[in-house]
């Protein structure tokens, strides 16, 4: 099994317990926002560039907390797992527009999804494991949702 190392946002809905999240083009899983590294790039660095590339925003460091790093199944490549350093942000980026999440490069939607319970899988639209079975736990345990 071969590793992919990324580093994923959670941002939470300011009046709903809903998480943001992503999905890239020709698939069909939605993820946290965020991607791999770059040769010598810091795992909150790499959050800060993908963050702007994905979805627009400037993120401040300071207002980034580590959740964690989590070990799934790859939700877009068989045969791989994903290793994932996850940041909490607080608050919301300057910038974002909840109601309408632009987003940038190879993201082809953007959306807020509920989390207790987070929608089931269908043919057209699964949830990245890492999400669903590992970061959604960690949120709960941290105290940062209602549960």
């Amino acid at each position: 099994m071969n590793d992919i190392r990324v580093s994923a946002l959670v941002l939470l809905h300011p009046e709903r317990e809903e998480l943001l999240m992503v999905r890239k083009a020709g698939t069909t899983a939605f993820m946290l926002p965020g991607g791999k590294p770059e040769t010598g790039e810091s795992a909150e660095d790499t959050i800060v560039r993908e963050i702007a590339e994905e979805l627009g925003l400037d993120l401040r460091s300071a207002r980034l907390q580590p959740l964690g790093t989590f070990t799934a199944a790859a939700a877009n490549e068989a045969d791989h797992r994903v290793i994932g350093d996850v940041f909490c942000y607080d608050g919301l980026p300057d910038g974002l527009d909840v109601e309408n999440i632009a987003h940038l490069a190879e993201i082809a939607d953007a959306g807020w999804f509920p989390i207790s319970p987070l929608p089931a899988d269908t043919a057209d639209r699964q949830f990245a494991p890492l999400t669903r079975n590992e970061v959604i736990p960690a949120l709960l345990a941290a105290g940062r949702l209602a549960g």
